[in-house]
């Protein structure tokens, strides 16, 4: 078990004094058998009120509300948790599911609907018929299918650092050639919906503190990831940007259908044209005693 520290800021700069219209917060790490969330706080400049809720996801939200004007907005969150995910997960997958293709149950495909279906335009099918480039036989082995996949996208998609909001669409991402870890799991989550597997985007942050995870990508900011539903296994985790499967040393804060839906902050200001200035964030995930103090 590791206990680490995470210190999350996002900070928006703005040339002249603008009203901020509420904003969704979605900073709270999403507590599981992997995961003990210890101590959470969240502090936000200039002063707002927050309502605390739960989404459809289970994903807890806090919207933020604002009054007067500002030319600034901070906010920052510090998380202690407990991580005790293991390097190499045993899957116990059921037995139909173990090859594929294979069949959800009628309640799986009821209860999966739209994170089975997938949500970018693939007219010409060539998504598919890249997702289907790596089906090795008929049947094939299914978690070595999503392990080809998950590894594969590396081979022909470059990792690029992106601090621009928005993701690139699975069919830019491969005719660019490259992509921020939100684009490579989006393009993994839509590639494997198109095989027929229920899938979702996960949001959260990547722990670089111990040694093993020295060469990993994604860290000093918020980082995203997929998980796939195998029927016995239940939501498995695989990382695309960085080849692994498991949750080792991903911390998950949000998940969602789509990337839109677990973006860490959002909201919007009205104000003078050219009003923004920039809006920069800093993510640290340390051994929790780093934070002691800060």
């Amino acid at each position: 078990m590791t206990t680490l520290g995470i210190r999350h800021r996002t900070a928006y700069r703005y040339q002249s004094p603008v009203a901020l219209g509420p904003h969704r917060l979605m900073l709270r790490p999403r507590e599981s058998r992997e995961l003990r969330l210890c101590a959470f706080e969240v502090e936000v400049t200039p002063v707002a009120s927050l309502a605390w809720a739960n989404d459809v996801f289970g994903n807890v939200v806090a919207t933020a509300y604002f009054q007067g004007l500002t030319d600034h907005l901070e906010i920052l969150c510090r998380s202690t948790i407990e991580l005790d995910a293991v390097a190499w997960p045993v899957f116990d997958i059921d037995a139909a599911a173990i090859h594929y293709p294979f069949r959800y149950s009628a309640d799986e495909v009821i209860d999966l609907g739209a994170l089975a279906v997938a949500g970018h335009p693939d007219p010409t099918g060539r998504l598919r018929a890249w997702a289907g480039s790596f089906v090795r036989g008929n049947p094939t082995d299914t978690l070595a299918l999503l392990k080809d996949m998950c590894t594969g996208i590396s081979a022909w998609i470059s990792y690029q650092d992106r601090d621009d909001e928005g993701t690139q669409a699975p069919l830019e991402t491969l005719d660019r050639g490259w992509g921020s870890c939100r684009d490579f799991a989006l393009l993994f989550v839509e590639a494997v919906r198109s095989l027929g597997f229920g899938a979702r985007i996960v949001s959260g942050y990547l722990d670089n503190s111990r040694s093993g995870n020295a060469g990993a990508v994604g860290g000093g900011s918020t980082h995203a990831w997929a998980e796939v539903y195998v029927p016995g296994a239940g939501w498995i985790t695989f990382d695309p940007t960085n080849r692994s499967v498991g949750g080792l040393n991903l911390i998950p804060v949000a998940v969602g259908r789509d990337i839109r839906q677990v973006m860490p902050v959002a909201g919007s200001f009205v104000g003078a044209a050219g009003a923004f200035l920039e809006m920069t964030v800093d993510v640290q995930v340390a051994p929790a005693p780093a934070f002691v103090g800060d």
